[in-house]
């Protein structure tokens, strides 16, 4: 199965966005993928090909600021939850997906949780990677420096940023091909590195995660939780007092696996994901 590469223009900002289109009809609910911060779409690259083979449309977006997707100015684009979630509703709209699963992972992965949590019609189901889900998950040092006054202007600017944080999160290496793709918008422009800068800084993370932690107490829809064990940024104990507390709600520990599971263990994903999309009550 082949990925496409896409640019739309919604509401004067241009998404890139990532797809598979399923072989033949289908009457599976499309399903959307949202990545975490400094990665990008192209960490769904062995999730997407597997959902369309099994007859699912699948859609990675690189969110405003991230990847090669816009990158504006904090004076055009705040940077906050709600500017990501604004920006978002627009992308669903422009793609016309009415109702969807939503796999989400990693710190703007909460994002795609608070969008859920305002627009539950639209979600199907929902599937969790290491994301965080509690206001006992913290930005962890390596990103909040990022932030920092002076300090994170220099560090935001150095493509090597996401070689560091991305096998930091995950605790494997990860091939020079791959890299290459991920340090690409970094070295295209400095607006990367402010656009990282920018979320960073207002990530909203308590406030986020109260509304994250009370919205999915009356949350409906069944949710996965696929948890690498070996996190360095977000423990175990988080998910598993998010399953207790959320309806419908089953908690699957990957074992070796850490805070970006899809980057090297997308086969072990795949065999609980793959099945949970495809549930009747998806449709």
């Amino acid at each position: 199965m082949s990925i496409t590469e896409h640019k739309i223009h919604v509401d004067s900002l241009e998404w890139f966005y990532r797809e598979s289109l399923p072989i033949g009809r289908t009457d599976l609910a499309p399903v959307l993928l949202l990545h975490g911060l400094v990665s990008q779409s192209y960490s769904w690259r062995n999730i997407i090909p597997a959902l369309a083979n099994q007859g699912t449309r699948a859609i990675a977006p690189d969110w405003i600021g991230y990847g090669f997707s816009a990158k504006p100015e904090k004076r055009d684009f705040a940077y906050t939850p709600d500017a990501f979630i604004t920006a978002l509703e627009g992308f669903v709209r422009a793609l016309e997906l009415e109702h969807f699963s939503l796999v989400v992972q990693g710190f703007l992965g909460s994002v795609g949780l608070q969008y859920a949590l305002r627009h539950p019609e639209q979600i199907a189901n929902l599937a969790i990677l290491n994301t965080p889900i509690s206001t006992a998950a913290k930005l962890p040092w390596k990103i909040r420096q990022m932030g920092l006054p002076l300090v994170g202007e220099v560090m935001t600017q150095d493509p090597l940023l996401v070689d560091r944080t991305l096998e930091g999160g995950s605790r494997y290496r990860i091939g020079d091909k791959e890299l290459d793709i991920y340090r690409k918008p970094f070295l295209k422009s400095s607006s990367s590195g402010r656009s990282l800068l920018s979320s960073i800084r207002n990530l909203q993370l308590d406030s986020a995660m109260t509304e994250i932690e009370s919205g999915f107490k009356e949350w409906q829809q069944p949710i996965l939780i696929q948890w690498g064990m070996i996190d360095p940024w977000l423990s175990v104990d988080i998910a598993q007092k998010f399953t207790d507390s959320a309806p419908n709600t089953e908690l699957i520990k990957l074992n070796n696996v850490g805070h970006y599971p899809q980057e090297h263990y997308h086969e072990v994903i795949l065999e609980d994901l793959l099945p949970f999309v495809r549930r009747k009550d998806a449709h």
